[in-house]
C-alpha cells in the first residue's frame, strides 16, 4: 500500500475511534411503544324503566314492579351475570309557564310525577346476549350497551403489553447504538419509566351516564333478538428508558 493510502486508512481508523469514544458516557432517552389486541369478551348494559302519573305513588309502584320483573328475567336468562340497580329518580312534571294578564309569572304546581330506575348488567356470556336482551326488553328499555374486556383478560393482556413494549425498547436501543457506531452491549439501561408518557392506562370503553329522559318500557308479547358485533379492544403502552453508553 502506498504511503498516501496508508495515511488515509490510518486517519479513517483514528477518526472512527474518536467518533466512538465521543459517545462514551452519553445518556440517551429512548421512548418505546407497544400494543396488543384482543376480541372483546364482556358486555356492559344499562336497562331502565320510566313511568309518569299524576299520583307519585302510582308511578313509583309501576316502576318498582317492572324493575322487579326485569331483574327476575335477566337473572333467569343469564345467572352468571353481575346485576345491580342504580339511578332511582323522582321528578315533578310542571305545566307550561305563561305570564298572567298583569304580566306576572304564576307559581306553578306539579301536574304529575316522573319516576324511573336503571339496572346495570355485566356479562361475559356474549353468545346468549341477544336472547337475554330481547327477554329483558319485554319489560325494560335498553338504554346503553358497550363491549370491552373482562378483568381476567385485561390482566392477561397487560403482561403481554409490557413484554411487547419492553421488546420495542430493546429494538430501539440496538438501532440507536448502531447509528452511533456502538455495539448494543455497550448500552447500559439506567432507568425504565412506565409512566413517562402519561398514556399507560387502558382506554377501554366506559358506559356513559344514562339519559334523563327515556321511553316508557311496556310489556311486550315478543321482542325480536337484536344483533351485536362485539369487536375488539386495543391496549397500548408507552415507556421511556434512559440508556448510558460505556
Amino acid at each position: 500500500m502506498s504511503l498516501p493510502k496508508l495515511i488515509i486508512a490510518a486517519t479513517f481508523v483514528l477518526a472512527s475511534q474518536a467518533y466512538a469514544q465521543s459517545t462514551s458516557g452519553t445518556l440517551v432517552v429512548v421512548p418505546a411503544f407497544g400494543e396488543v389486541k384482543h376480541a372483546n369478551d364482556q358486555a356492559t348494559m344499562t336497562f331502565g324503566v320510566e313511568e309518569q302519573d299524576k299520583d307519585k305513588a302510582a308511578a313509583a309502584s309501576r316502576v318498582n314492579q317492572k324493575i322487579k320483573q326485569g331483574l327476575e328475567i335477566l337473572r333467569r336468562e343469564d345467572p352468571q351475570a353481575t346485576i345491580k340497580t342504580q339511578g332511582y329518580y323522582t321528578y315533578p312534571v310542571y305545566p307550561e309557564r305563561r305570564p298572567l294578564a298583569d304580566g306576572t309569572m304564576p307559581k306553578l304546581l306539579p301536574t304529575g310525577w316522573r319516576v324511573g330506575n336503571y339496572v346495570e348488567m355485566k356479562t361475559t356470556n356474549l353468545g346468549g346476549l341477544p336472547k337475554t336482551v330481547a327477554a329483558g326488553q319485554k319489560v325494560l328499555a335498553l338504554n346503553n350497551l358497550q363491549f370491552g374486556l373482562s378483568p381476567a383478560t385485561t390482566k392477561k393482556l397487560d403482561d403481554q403489553r409490557i413484554a411487547a413494549t419492553y421488546q420495542n425498547l430493546n429494538e430501539r436501543i440496538a438501532s440507536i447504538a448502531a447509528a452511533m457506531g456502538r455495539k448494543p452491549g455497550d448500552a447500559v439501561l439506567d432507568t425504565v419509566d412506565f409512566e413517562g408518557s402519561g398514556n399507560y392506562v387502558n382506554r377501554v370503553e366506559v358506559a356513559g351516564s344514562a339519559p334523563q329522559m327515556m321511553a316508557r318500557a311496556k310489556m311486550a308479547e315478543d321482542v325480536a333478538e337484536p344483533s351485536f358485533e362485539p369487536g375488539e379492544t386495543t391496549l397500548q403502552m408507552r415507556l421511556v428508558g434512559k440508556v448510558k453508553f460505556k
